[in-house]
């Protein structure tokens, strides 16, 4: 199993329990091929740039252990939601 981290935006005009869902059904890709090690919720942040002209994001960071299929899959389903304005996944495997 390799580590990883996963960070994500969600939209700031969801209400907080749609946001606790969109954090929750990542957690789920994950545990389907994986293990959740630490969830971050980070909550709104003003973000260094207009994306979506909003300028404030919900940010939670998630690190993970999971197989080398496990990002691609999650990358995937987190392009398709229309909840997650951006997002970023990372190798934390020291080399």
């Amino acid at each position: 199993m390799i580590k990883y981290e996963v960070m994500f935006i969600i939209d700031p005009t969801l209400e907080e329990e749609k946001r606790e869902t969109v954090v929750e059904t990542v957690k789920s890709i994950i545990a389907d091929d994986g293990e959740v090690s630490k969830v971050d919720v980070w909550g709104m942040r003003r973000l260094a740039y207009p994306i979506q002209k909003k300028n404030e994001g919900y940010y939670v960071v998630i690190e993970f252990l999971g197989n080398n299929t496990l990002p691609k899959e999650l990358d995937r389903r987190l392009k398709i939601s229309e909840s997650v304005m951006r997002h970023l996944i990372v190798n934390k495997e020291e080399k």
